[in-house]
């Protein structure tokens, strides 16, 4: 396997990087799985009379394509990241058995996933496991509950040297521990690292001996999510991050269809970049509303008696629509993908040209996207009449400084940080500061 180092929104060709050069994908199985991950815009393998172009989107992780290890890092590497990330999806700030949380720098994605994973199972584990009871019906030499007297009756006339019983352990091996043992196996095969491998493992064989494993899956997921209740709340981190692990080892060629088993690790940074910018504006804009994904409705429609397949009207949803009582402020769409290095594609333009324009007189959408570069400022494109040349709409690109956004959240837990994070959030949403 040739080992092959991008991070987010590269692309590398026999040209750029030698490694590349005389490599094909070979059997059509690959060549298959190729197609499927440029479908779904993960990750575009090209075939060339050279070698092979590979061009990395907004997903990162690893995973192996033909003849090639491929990793795909975040610009932001490290402890920020892993910041950042548990502060997005709510995951509590636990020390990572026995490694100290600058060694962190070099580890790719996924291990920072089963890192915290690991921790929060340590913490389970230590707290004692969720039991619940279970019904059981069978033959017992020391009887407990109560005899079976039915059962008891069929059985008249031969000797045993047990009774029939029901009663009610209370027992670890529940659907929820179940999945904490999967999750803990699925990490263990995922991790690049073969220290965090060998912990992994190990919690997942103590947890084993008392928990039977299954294989986990989408409805899998959802069914223990139906089960939570306050006595399972403590396995709410662990089980968010389960769920990335299970979404991101595979890919859906289209809505509806069968998801495509991905050899590797593949994680939707625009999933988390849009997480942390809604838990950040919904707990740092308190003088304004924010929802998430909100509808335009009626902005689009089939004209009555011109809609011959009778197919639904396309819904504009932008990421936030931030509003000061009724009236609306701001109207925001999260884009992974850092606008101040690389340029603006047509399509993400073409979209917050509609918000802009779904707004009277003159409308305004913002774009936040992610940058590492602190001298980073906002770009602004007018939507003009093209007789009049007048405005009709404004598209604001934003930048947020990533290292600032970390700093920023970890110093608010004091009364000053509190306001320095409002003050920021303030102006992701309105581009001013109070």
């Amino acid at each position: 396997m040739q080992p092959i180092v991008l991070t987010e929104w590269r692309a590398a060709s026999p040209e750029t990087m030698p490694e590349l050069a005389g490599l094909d994908l070979g059997d059509i199985r690959t060549r298959q799985l190729a197609d499927a991950l440029a479908q779904s815009e993960k990750l575009r393998v090209l075939e060339l009379r050279q070698g092979l172009r590979i061009e990395t989107t907004s997903f990162v992780g690893s995973l192996r394509i033909g003849p090639i290890q491929l990793s795909i890092q975040p610009k932001l590497q490290g402890l920020p990241l892993l910041n950042l990330l548990r502060y997005a999806y709510d995951l509590r700030h636990l020390e990572l058995f026995s490694l100290q949380e600058q060694e962190v720098q070099s580890d790719t994605f996924q291990d920072l996933l089963c890192l915290q994973l690991a921790a929060e199972a340590e913490e389970l584990l230590s707290r004692g496991l969720h039991r619940r009871y279970e019904r059981r019906h069978e033959p017992l030499t020391s009887p407990r509950g109560r005899i079976d007297f039915m059962q008891l009756a069929g059985r008249a006339g031969t000797a045993q040297s047990s009774l029939p019983c029901i009663h009610h352990p209370r027992l670890q091996d529940t659907l929820i521990n179940q999945v904490l043992l999967a999750g803990l196996q699925a990490a263990g095969r995922l991790t690049n690292d073969l220290a965090l491998r060998i912990h992994l493992r190990r919690l997942a064989a103590l947890l084993g001996d008392t928990v039977t494993s299954l294989r986990l899956s989408a409805k899998t997921m959802e069914q223990v999510r139906r089960q939570s209740d306050r006595l399972t709340a403590t396995y709410e981190p662990a089980l968010a991050i389960i769920e990335l692990l299970v979404e991101a080892q595979g890919t859906a060629l289209e809505s509806g269809e069968r998801s495509v088993p991905v050899p590797g690790f593949l994680f939707d940074m625009n999933r988390f970049f849009q997480a942390l910018i809604s838990r950040f504006l919904h707990d740092f804009l308190p003088t304004f509303t924010v929802r998430d994904e909100y509808r335009l409705r009626d902005m689009l429609a089939y004209v009555p008696g011109h809609n011959p397949q009778r197919r639904q009207a396309p819904t504009p949803r932008p990421d936030f629509l931030v509003q000061d009582g009724s009236r609306t402020v701001a109207m925001l769409d999260t884009k992974y993908r850092d606008l101040w290095a690389e340029t603006l594609p047509r399509d993400m333009l073409y979209q917050l040209a509609i918000y802009g324009l779904s707004q009277e007189p003159v409308g305004q959408a913002t774009i936040l996207y992610p940058t590492v570069n602190s001298t980073a400022i906002e770009a602004w494109i007018e939507v003009r009449d093209p007789l009049l040349r007048n405005r009709r709409a404004l598209v604001i690109l934003r930048p947020i400084d990533m290292l600032k956004l970390e700093q920023t959240i970890s110093a608010s837990r004091t009364a000053g940080g509190r306001r320095a994070a409002q003050r920021y959030a303030t102006w992701l949403a309105v581009g001013i500061y109070p």
